[in-house]
């Protein structure tokens, strides 16, 4: 992972001050929708705090939540449907901050499938992702009164790699999509916007928070890891607002850490602008009533609802009261 040293952070060992370890693991792989942390790391905000932080990549095969129970991680980034899906299970999550004010998530369709409401999905193949992304979907099919079991009136659910494979491939009349990635996928492989016809979430009423940070609440206990955790999240959201302010810059900055070579500068430019408008006017603070709002979706499951029980304790503006204060 490549790091830039900072003079700040320089002059800190300098002195002897020791540099505060974090180590923070991304839902996915690297690119621009974790800018703001990357933008941090370059720009020198989190040295700045005296923290010496380490941003490991997510993937296919990597569940943050997984990565935390295991100790692998300080802090994750990961969507609160899943949060307190995990959190239900014994897994004592808590969100800390919230970087992310709007829902990218959609359903993209096929327009020739003849699906112009969601009250044609019946019957009809929907490409879902797994994972712990699957559950603002059940929800949103529950309280159409749709069955995901293949049966007659139902929908059939087709359990979607992270790509846009189905949909190209006519195996599905519909699948997910972020608005800053694989919808952008699928007008890249030559299928036209009036060729589709795309649901969000947001626009649906069951959009449900992304993107949040979670740490372990046991953890928080703890002074010197808050302590840690309000100078993490107040250097990230430093990150972000900059990413927001200097896209095409902070796009760059992702490319020089994507290790992997499989980003290009096209995409992540684009990706970084559509990004921003998801967390503009976030200042990191959670918003309670959209918290709310996400657990009362995921309560609306029927008979096999996403959480059984609205949660207590699953998230704290602790953190941010302190590292947002003027």
């Amino acid at each position: 992972m490549k790091k830039l040293v900072t003079a700040a952070f320089l002059a800190a060992m300098g002195t002897g001050a020791q540099a505060e370890d974090v180590t923070l693991q991304l839902k996915w792989v690297t690119q621009a929708q974790f800018a703001g942390y990357y933008v941090a790391q370059a720009k020198g905000f989190y040295e700045e705090e005296g923290l010496n932080v380490t941003i490991l990549p997510g993937g296919p095969d990597i569940a943050p939540t997984q990565v935390i129970a295991g100790g692998g991680a300080d802090v994750i980034v990961e969507w609160m449907p899943a949060a307190l899906a995990a959190r239900e299970k014994g897994l004592p999550l808590v969100n800390i901050a919230q970087p992310f004010a709007s829902s990218g998530m959609m359903l993209t369709c096929l327009a020739e499938t003849g699906i112009t409401s969601p009250a044609d999905f019946a019957d009809k193949t929907l490409g879902v992702w797994f994972f712990g992304n699957e559950y603002p979907f059940l929800s949103w099919m529950a309280t159409l009164g749709l069955a995901t079991d293949g049966s007659a009136g139902g929908v059939t659910v087709l359990k979607q790699g992270f790509n846009v494979d189905p949909l190209l491939q006519k195996q599905a009349a519909c699948i997910s999509t972020m608005t800053y990635n694989e919808y952008w996928q699928v007008i890249d492989a030559g299928i036209t916007p009036e060729q589709l016809v795309t649901f969000k979430y947001e626009d649906q009423g069951v959009a449900t928070l992304e993107d949040g940070l979670y740490v372990l609440e046991d953890k928080l206990a703890d002074p010197a890891f808050s302590e840690t955790m309000v100078k993490f999240v107040r250097a990230s959201m430093k990150g972000w607002k900059y990413a927001e302010a200097n896209a095409n810059e902070a796009a760059m900055i992702v490319l020089e850490n994507d290790q992997t070579g499989a980003q290009t500068e096209t995409h992540q430019k684009r990706m970084m602008g559509e990004i921003a408008k998801l967390t503009a006017g976030s200042t990191g603070a959670l918003d309670v009533a959209a918290a709310e709002r996400t657990v009362a979706t995921l309560l609306a499951g029927g008979s096999d609802p996403v959480i059984t029980a609205a949660p207590t304790g699953a998230w704290t503006s602790a953190i941010t009261d302190v590292a947002l204060a003027p």
